[in-house]
This record gives C-alpha cells, structure tokens and sequence, in this order.
C-alpha cells in the first residue's frame, strides 16, 4: 500500500535547506501524521526530516562546477528515486534546486508520484523552453513573487503566488546599538556588513575582493569605519582564516582591519550595518527586506559566465532589482567585481544622503510586493488540499 502520509522533499543548498524545513515543521504542525525523508541539509533534518544524504555539504553554482561533482549528484539522484520506491511515498516536494530537480520530476512522473514545486525555478530568466516541461511533470507550483504567477500563469501552468517566506523567518533579535555592543564595538562609527555567500566556491571568489574593498575603505575612512563579516553556517571560520592570511598583505606587512566575524546572527549583522556588500543570491533579499543599501557582488569560473551571458534573458542579476524591474542597487559582475570597484559603489552610497532615501525606499517597495505575513502557512494550507 502506498502511504499518502509520507512525503519526500528534496532541497540542495542553504537556503532551499531553510525554507524545506520551515516549510516541513509548519506542515508538522498542522498535520501530527506526516511523516517527511528526503534529501537536503542539517535544518532540514531538525525540522524533523530523515535524511538520505545532506546535498548543502556539495552545494556549487555553475555549469563548470556542476560537472566536478556529477558522479556524486548521479549517485544522490537515484538513491531519491530508490526510496521512493522503498517508502510508496505518494506526494515529492522539490524546493528551489533546478539543475537537479527538473531533472527528477521526470523520473518521479513515471512512478506516479505527485510533485508539488516549491520555489520556482527560474526559468523566466533563462531557458523559458522548460516551461513545456515543467506543466507536463509538476503537478503544482508554489511561487514567492507576484511577477512568477502571472508568468507561469499565463502559459497554462496550475500555480499559486504564496508570498516569500524570508517575510516570516526575518527576525531581529537585538537593536543595533545592544548587537554592536555585544560584539565590543562602538555604535557611533559606520558599519559595513559583509556577506561573502553560503558555497565555499562563492568565498573563494567573492570574499578576497571584498576584503580589499574593506582594506581601501579602511585606508579613506581610518577611525569612523567598522566592518562585520557575516557568516553562513555552512562555512567553517577556520576556512575563513586563510583568506585573512593571504589577502590582507601589503608591503609585506599585515593590514589590520576594523573587522569582526559574526557568527549565526546574520540578521542582526544586517540590521546592525549602514551599507552592505552582498554576494548575489537569497542574501540580497534578506538584506532588501531589512531596508538596508547594498552593492551586489558576483563573480564565477569565466566558461560558466560565459554560457549564463548567452542564456540569461534578463538585465539585472539581483533579486532585488530583478523584483524591482530595474536597477535599484550597483552590481559589480565578474571582472568589475573588483575591490577597488566595490569600495568606489559603496562609498558612492554611505556619502550620499539622498541616494542613500531614495534606495531605501525602492528596497521598501520591494519588500512590500512579497506579500504579507504567512507565506509558509499558506504554502502549508496549499499542499494539505493537494495530498491524496
């Protein structure tokens, strides 16, 4: 007999991790019964899950990348597929993650499974030709944006707009003069934050840049500037040594930068910032949903850029200013994600008043066109009515 009371959910990388497992223990919640395994991270696993394999420990972006590691994604892929069988699990849930779950809902059909598709992929920038794909092997799509309803929407998809979840989890826990107190350091001088990525590939390519960005600034501003370099929980601090080590020489000396690394508080470290470098991602939105201005930083392998520029239909990279319609915040790609370019970006911002009223509230529109609260819960509600 096949169980409609256990379903499977797939997710990859940090942030897919963290909206499975909201997603998971509202769903707990409401329903004792259910019963969840799959593939995705430790938060994932918290929330109640029984993991197969933790796929945020090889999380990569690009298509150079992908390749490295495919045995392992092969392996992974069809352990999913095994266990569907094993467990006659009725109902998968695929959040985010599109290299690899588009290719699973074509498998999961043949199973006669139901898919639900959670966070949609994003082929309204790029490869818009899977959407054919997409309405003949998921059953339901769960977007976060307006702008994704209507595109799906429009070509005969059964979606549903359920609002952005970073609305709910979004929390600050301390005001910014306690957290910087917290940390030993002064309220009164302007705080830059930080944020390098959540993939190791991403701090090996973002974080060195950034550093000298800091360092330039640093140089311009000695005394009246701070820096918090907030870290994701998949990266250890002690891969982040080396960068210290090996980027921050000059005239063989060692810089001394004003800086502290946050731990687990990342969005107290936002709050807490005037201006932050982000690398482009989920990140990009948290930071927009606090209000604060950023330059987006991203930068990978030169074949991977080169094939994204010949597929990517969209202008802007950042979310922000994907879900804004135009360029509301600087973005430094590829070889202008350079230090001194980012330290000219932010500087442009944190001396600029004005500038500084007016991006805020573009980012304040953009956060009020992710819907209201209750975005997991709606998710949630959604996906009970569709279970056998």
């Amino acid at each position: 007999m096949s169980s409609p009371q256990h379903i499977i959910i797939v997710a990859g990388e940090a942030s897919g991790d963290m909206h499975a497992a909201h997603l998971v223990a509202t769903l707990r919640e409401r329903d004792p019964r259910l019963i969840f395994s799959g593939v995705g991270g430790p938060q994932m696993q918290r929330a109640g899950v029984k993991l197969y394999e933790d796929l945020t420990k090889i999380a990569v972006v690009g298509f150079v990348e992908v390749l490295k590691h495919f045995s392992e994604f092969r392996r992974i892929f069809h352990l999913i597929l095994a266990k569907v069988k094993e467990t006659k699990a009725r109902t998968v849930i695929l959040v985010d993650y599109p290299g690899f779950n588009l290719r699973l809902t074509r498998e999961l059909k043949k199973h006669n499974v139901q898919v639900i598709y959670y966070v949609s992929p994003q082929v309204w920038a790029w490869k818009e030709n899977r959407v054919e794909f997409i309405k003949t092997h998921v059953d339901k799509m769960l977007v976060l944006f307006e702008f994704e309803k209507k595109f799906y929407a429009e070509r005969g998809l059964d979606v549903e707009f359920v609002g952005h979840p970073l609305i709910d989890t979004i929390k600050v826990q301390k005001p910014k003069q306690e957290f910087l107190r917290s940390l030993g350091l002064p309220a009164d001088k302007l705080t830059i934050g930080i944020l390098p990525g959540s993939r190791p590939k991403e701090i090996e390519n973002l974080l060195p840049p950034m550093l000298e960005a800091a360092d330039i600034l640093n140089r311009e501003f000695s005394g009246r500037i701070q820096f918090l370099l907030l870290k994701a929980p998949t990266i250890s601090s002690e891969s982040l040594q080396k960068y210290f080590r090996k980027n921050l020489m000059t005239s063989l000396r060692a810089v001394s930068l004003p800086l502290k690394i946050v731990d687990n508080q990342t969005y107290d470290g936002i709050n807490a910032a005037e201006v932050c470098m982000v690398a482009s991602g989920t990140a990009t939105l948290e930071t927009a949903i606090l209000n604060k201005p950023m330059v987006v930083v991203y930068k990978t392998a030169p074949l991977t850029y080169w094939l994204a520029k010949q597929l990517v239909k969209i202008p802007h990279i950042a979310m922000a200013n994907v879900v804004a319609g135009k360029k509301i915040v600087p973005e430094c790609i590829q070889h202008e994600a350079t230090g001194p370019k980012i330290a000219q970006e932010l500087k442009n911002i944190f001396t600029n008043e004005l500038r500084v009223a007016e991006m805020k509230a573009e980012l304040l529109k953009v956060k009020n066109s992710l819907g209201g609260p209750g975005a997991i819960n709606r998710a949630a509600l959604c996906i009970l009515k569709l279970l056998p």
